[in-house]
């Protein structure tokens, strides 16, 4: 490994690139601008979003990463292959790279994502379980005979682990993530009331008073959307109450990953899971009172990681830093 080799966690949101010496170096969403009439992949991440805004219509904005898994791989190898110029990879060289991806890959698609990296310029690609990466991230001890649990939530998908020994027991993924929650609140204010609102405001209203759990205050916020009897600009007012009821079917789903994992974890490694708690990270993380929810449900205590948003980046990083001392804990 040298300063020019990279730790990629490449997510359904987000595409995050750790350089060897020099910590994150690239933040960017997981789009790509694609020119509808030839198919040609023209720009990644904001670059996406200005040249679709600035076009005609025939070029649109596509996420070639769908429910945590690669769904289009000529998109992604192209997309790499921007992040990794934009990362100072050249033909002479080659950066070696590691890359997250999720525990449920196939071996098939497991050769796919290794290909497109080369395909992308990478002299050699190395895969490593996102649970395992984002356990690092969050610090726990994952190379100890102690059982750590690990729920992972990102925008296309949940990832839940029990790691002990350097790799994973048992694990169990669903495609909810929180794209899915966004899109739960656009459903019900839709519904509800014949208002269209866009992928941004039901984030905002998810960060704004979106909950897993009752919370103390319940708070009401104003969103403003097209209402779709009239097509007019019109404003209403939706309590936090009202939003957790909307989300309750994915919140539940995110649960019931939870609770699946430890009915199939080994007794030894419950105790060991009772004892020391789950960790919770990713962007899901950061919904009110979600860890509240999981811990009455399991009975078992949850502390949410430091930096969740970087728990993948940062355990891909630091595995990426003592290469040759962790290379082992390396699906």
């Amino acid at each position: 490994m040298t300063t020019r080799d990279l730790a990629i966690d490449l997510g359904t949101a987000s595409i995050r690139v750790w350089g060897r010496g020099r910590g994150v170096i690239l933040n960017q969403p997981s789009v790509t601008a694609v020119n509808v009439r030839s198919g040609a992949v023209l720009a990644m991440g904001h670059d996406a979003y200005t040249l679709a805004d600035r076009s005609s219509g025939h070029i649109v904005v596509e996420r070639p990463l769908r429910g945590g898994a690669v769904i289009d791989f000529g998109t992604t190898a192209r997309m790499l292959e921007m992040v990794l110029k934009r990362c100072g990879a050249t033909r002479r060289q080659r950066p070696k790279v590691l890359l997250c991806v999720p525990s449920t890959i196939t071996h098939v698609e497991r050769r796919a994502v290794e290909e497109a990296a080369h395909r992308a310029g990478a002299a050699h690609a190395y895969l490593m379980e996102q649970p395992m990466a984002a356990a690092i991230g969050a610090g726990l001890p994952v190379q100890e005979p102690v059982g750590s649990m690990i729920v992972d939530i990102g925008g296309g998908a949940t990832e839940v682990a029990v790691l002990s020994l350097g790799g994973i027991v048992t694990s169990k993924a669903v495609k909810v993530g929180g794209f899915d929650i966004d899109t739960a609140i656009r459903d019900h204010v839709r519904d509800e009331y014949g208002l269209a609102i866009g992928e941004r405001t039901a984030e905002e209203l998810k960060m704004a008073i979106g909950a897993a759990y009752p919370q103390q205050e319940e708070p009401k916020a104003e969103i403003r959307g097209r209402e779709l009897a009239s097509g007019l600009p019109k404003s209403i007012v939706i309590a936090a109450e009202e939003v957790r009821e909307a989300i309750d079917e994915q919140v539940t789903a995110i649960l019931r990953a939870v609770l699946d994992t430890l009915a199939d974890c080994p007794p030894e490694l419950v105790q060991d899971v009772l004892a020391n708690g789950i960790a919770l990270v990713g962007g899901g993380a950061l919904l009110q009172g979600l860890d509240a929810r999981i811990a009455h449900e399991s009975q078992v205590k949850v502390v949410i990681g430091p930096a969740p948003l970087d728990a993948v980046i940062s355990g891909a990083g630091h595995t990426l830093e003592a290469f040759e001392n962790l290379k082992h804990l390396i699906g």
